[in-house]
């Protein structure tokens, strides 16, 4: 296994839309093992493959406690969600320190492939769903940040770009 670099906001990857995962080969198993990996060693509870500079329709996912419950999510696909919305405080792997509000559905029910390329239907609510909406967005190319303000936005691009200039200095 290995981490892999997460692209930072404003990086103009992660706008990319993911294609999708033709087959669960032995690539894609690597790739999800070292995605779990990265997510892992970043305190993530969520990683999409754009997050890693990989374009395909493959998140990984872990809200538990222990640690110990990843769930691997192949070509997701939405199939219902809740009228019901509530405004919970998300952060992302890809924009560090940066917390703010977002609408979300309080439960949804997905359709997807498992790391053995089974399709499966999962309901979620609470923090799951929370974080199967904000990782499905990134493969649609959208980080949570779109949602804020254009004030807020660019506050937050300054403040990204400032820390990765003074990274590399």
């Amino acid at each position: 296994m290995a981490l892999l670099p997460i692209l930072c906001y404003p990086d103009p990857k992660l706008h990319t839309v993911a294609k999708p995962v033709p087959s669960v080969d032995a690539r894609i198993k690597t790739l999800i093992s070292n995605m779990l990996e990265t997510m892992y060693d970043a305190k993530g509870i969520g990683l999409a493959a754009t997050q890693v500079n990989v374009h395909e329709r493959l998140i990984v996912i872990d809200v538990s406690e222990s640690r110990q419950e990843a769930l691997v999510l192949i070509n997701p696909q939405l199939l219902w969600c809740s009228e019901q919305t509530h405004m919970n405080e998300e952060g992302c792997l890809s924009v560090p320190g940066i917390y703010d509000g977002v609408l979300r559905h309080d439960a949804i029910k997905i359709r997807a492939q498992d790391a053995q390329g089974q399709l499966r239907e999962i309901e979620a609510d609470g923090l799951l769903a929370v974080c199967i909406q904000h990782e499905m967005d990134h493969l649609l190319g959208k980080v949570f940040v779109e949602y804020l303000s254009p004030l807020k936005r660019n506050r937050i691009k300054s403040k990204m770009l400032k820390s990765q200039r003074e990274a590399r200095d």
